[in-house]
């Protein structure tokens, strides 16, 4: 099940921090929240140990990514200053960079002035932009300048002013069609790699999430790299009746349904189980691993 970077099939590498990294076997990026609010686990990663500790824990697991936010994206979340996300986000990133200089680091930020200071001064390697350059007029140019891979995604809204009744011609074509439009915006800003997020939670009802989940395979066909982040979310809990802590195990069955249906990089908090996801899944396909 290895593929090759040919005009029919997907562009599965991309180059962070000098280096190829290569999907054709699925990647895991753990999610490391320093944030008091986030939905799951705001509050837990905002000390030095805290956060040593977690990222150490998450390489030794299996991540190869992890993936930093300091602006909480949960639906009805608070709005906070850029200066604020700035003290929170390049604090940790600081920290990081001196215990782990090696590791390939993404930042989960829509403001194109964090991403530049995150990339220029502390190395991340990966911007992820939960508005694919919507929500700062910036982001496209200054991620092309930085010559990063960009991770777009799909949101209807604003973090803090999502729908409660979504709607859409069709979420998976109207998802399409969405994405056209920004990978072209994107690529005018000579951005080079590029990911794309169908956006689980962020705007779409429950039924609209498993839609998507079920059509996964036709965002392959646009040629880039899949990310799905699926952990602990709604779609799980409320779906099953549980609370975002006793959804470990719905995370793990649609983490395995996302690689089925073509997911490349699953975004997770829990990044062993995602790591033995991947492993299972690519025996199962006879590939080399």
């Amino acid at each position: 099940m290895n593929f090759k970077d040919t005009f029919f099939s997907p562009k599965l590498t991309i180059t962070c921090q000098g280096r190829l990294i290569d999907f054709s076997v699925p990647k895991v990026m753990g999610i490391l929240n320093v944030t008091p609010d986030s939905f799951y686990d705001g509050g837990r990663y905002t000390s030095e140990a805290a956060i040593v500790s977690k990222v150490a824990s998450m390489m030794e697991e299996g991540a190869d990514i992890i993936d930093m936010g300091a602006y909480s994206t949960r639906p009805g979340a608070a709005e906070i200053s850029p200066a604020e996300e700035k003290a929170r986000l390049l604090g940790a990133l600081q920290i990081i960079r001196r215990e782990f200089p090696d590791i390939c680091i993404s930042v989960d930020t829509f403001r194109a002035d964090v991403a530049e200071q995150a990339v220029d001064e502390f190395g991340a390697g990966i911007i992820n932009d939960i508005s694919a350059g919507g929500m700062d007029d910036r982001m496209l140019a200054t991620a092309g300048k930085l010559k990063v891979p960009y991770i777009m995604m799909h949101m209807l809204g604003t973090p803090g002013k999502m729908p409660s009744k979504p709607v859409y011609a069709d979420v998976t074509r109207d998802l399409m069609a969405y994405f056209a439009d920004r990978v072209a915006a994107a690529k005018l800003q000579g951005i080079i790699d590029i990911i794309i997020d169908p956006g689980f939670g962020f705007g779409k009802t429950v039924n609209q999430n498993f839609q998507l989940l079920r059509e996964l395979n036709l965002f392959t066909l646009m040629g880039m790299p899949v990310m799905v982040g699926v952990s602990r979310k709604s779609m799980i809990y409320k779906t099953l009746d549980v609370s975002p802590e006793d959804a470990l195990n719905g995370t793990s069955v649609l983490n395995t349904l996302a690689l089925a249906n073509g997911a490349r990089i699953l975004r997770v908090h829990d990044v062993k189980q995602a790591a033995e996801a991947v492993k299972l899944f690519m025996i199962y396909n006879s590939a080399t691993i």
